[in-house]
């Protein structure tokens, strides 16, 4: 009696089958080529299967032993003596070994391939999303061994970024997209318009007496706080020297008795306006100064008590603006603006090995706007109000009533300051070739051409210009992605720092 055993086996993972006997199973993949025969020797063989898939394995003597290597990639079941099925669970390599009858062994490596029927169906779904999300534009996708390629054109980044992201979920993506090459970014123009106001107004009274021998005493009588005359009697007559005689001097010889009086009333305005239009791409970083730069001393050190070297740079001053515009999705536009005012202020100067640095009087603000194009927006209330008073007066004698008015002197300054921004931005477009460009009003003709023959540009019927060349409909994505990466900065002679401008240094020792 022949009976048949059915032996379970571990569970198998393979993508590639070479068999034994040609049979071609009804649940196999492919036939299945019989097993190597040989006579003491062991036999390795190829076995594909595919997932959800089963490979059937004929044997010219029974089986009797089953072992496989990863049993979560594949199983192997013995269905008969001579008969070994292998089924594919999940995709990956893995290996199987079969004992005949005789000592003889059979080895196979065994690949579990991915269905294609769920590879054909998760492409499809991808195929139908990416419809969906972006009609209208021409994208395909091809999956191959658990890669999805990606051809086609789409309309800007963002679209090649989604349709990317969407084909991740079906496995490793290759972008293979090209991008309609995109118009000119907006630009927008900066209006602004500076206005400082500084207002400034001086009082001063004061009283000096002096006698060359009045009441046969000789002397001065001052507050100190005006400079008083001096006097001497060198000879037997007295002089007196006068190196300010303010505002008034009054003297009666006859009585030798003399006055100096400050008695003065000042008041000043001055007026700074800038009105600087200034144009940014979007997004892009614009700066606009006038004013000047003034030479900065800085002393490198000494040695052995040696004068160190001075460094000469210099730092700028005057009417700043720094500025980024954005537009937004909305369509307004989101401002990040710093609008500065500074001036040298000698009345605060400190001098250092000979050099004089006068301080620098700083109004500066930095905010970040949205608004709509066209619009306007203020930044007031900088105001700086200074009062400054010194009164003096000669203890006793300037607190006698009425008399005492004599023997005292003020001195009252006051300065109001107002500074005022408005910035308006716009969105422009360049002037197109043809149209007449704006010009400027000169008192007298500007620059009078040393030539009578115009200037002109060569255009295409001229002999040996060359034609205008058309943009391409599109590019890569790559190439779109690396023209928008930022561009080297412009380099100018010298340097900027946050500290200033650094052009031209000089050295030079001074004695400490």
């Amino acid at each position: 009696m022949r009976v048949r055993t059915r032996i379970p086996i571990a569970c198998l993972c393979v993508l590639s089958f070479a068999a034994c006997s040609e049979v071609l199973h009804p649940q196999a993949s492919r036939p299945v080529a019989p097993a190597a025969q040989g006579v003491g020797a062991d036999q390795s063989n190829d076995l594909s299967v595919t997932v959800g898939k089963s490979a059937l394995v004929d044997f010219n003597k029974p089986v009797v032993r089953v072992a496989i290597g990863f049993g979560e990639v594949a199983e192997a079941t013995a269905v008969s003596p001579t008969e070994v099925m292998v089924n594919g669970k999940i995709v990956g390599n893995t290996s199987l070994i079969v004992w005949e009858q005789g000592g003889e062994r059979q080895f196979f490596n065994v690949t579990v391939h991915p269905s294609r029927a769920a590879a054909d169906e998760s492409i499809n779904s991808l195929r139908r999303e990416l419809k969906a999300a972006m009609p209208g534009q021409n994208i395909t996708a091809v999956s191959e061994n658990n890669l999805v390629f990606l051809r086609g054109t789409v309309n800007d980044l963002a679209s090649s970024e989604r349709a990317v992201q969407m084909a991740s979920s079906a496995g490793k993506v290759v972008n293979l997209l090209y991008v309609n090459v995109p118009p000119p970014p907006q630009q927008i123009l900066l209006k602004v318009h500076f206005a400082s106001v500084d207002r400034n107004s001086s009082r001063q009274l004061g009283l000096n007496l002096f006698s060359t021998g009045a009441a046969n005493t000789i002397g001065t009588v001052t507050t100190g706080q005006f400079t008083a005359p001096s006097v001497s009697s060198p000879t037997s007559s007295p002089l007196a020297t006068i190196s300010d005689a303010l505002n008034i001097f009054l003297f009666r010889p006859d009585i030798n008795l003399g006055a100096t009086i400050k008695a003065m009333e000042q008041q000043g305005l001055a007026e700074v306006l800038a009105e600087p239009n200034i144009i940014a791409e979007d997004g892009k970083q614009a700066s606009f100064l006038a004013g000047g730069e003034y030479p900065y001393p800085t002393v490198q050190g000494t040695a052995g008590g040696v004068g160190g070297a001075i460094t000469i740079t210099f730092k700028e001053y005057g009417i700043r603006l720094n500025f980024i515009p954005t537009i937004t999705p909305r369509g307004t536009i989101r401002l990040q603006v710093a609008p500065e005012v500074s001036a040298l202020d000698f009345a605060n100067a400190v001098t250092i090995s000979g050099f004089t640095e006068p301080a620098i009087t700083v109004r500066r603000v930095k905010t970040e706007v949205e608004l709509n194009e066209g619009q306007s927006f203020a930044i007031g209330g900088l105001l700086d109000n200074r009062e400054t008073q010194t009164f003096s007066k000669i203890p006793f004698i300037g607190s006698i009533p009425i008399l005492g008015k004599l023997f005292q002197s003020i001195s009252r300054n006051k300065t109001n300051t107002e500074l005022i921004v408005i910035v308006t931005p716009e969105i422009v477009d360049p002037i197109n070739v043809g149209q007449p460009l704006p010009q400027l009003n000169y008192p007298e003709k500007f620059m009078a051409p040393n030539s009578d023959i115009p200037m002109t540009n060569p255009v295409t019927n001229v002999s040996g210009a060359r034609p205008p060349v058309s943009p391409p409909p599109s590019i890569p994505v790559e190439k779109l992605i690396e023209s928008m990466k930022p561009e080297k900065p412009l380099v100018m002679e010298g340097s900027y720092s946050s500290g200033g401008y650094s052009s031209g240094s000089s050295t030079s020792s001074t004695p400490q």
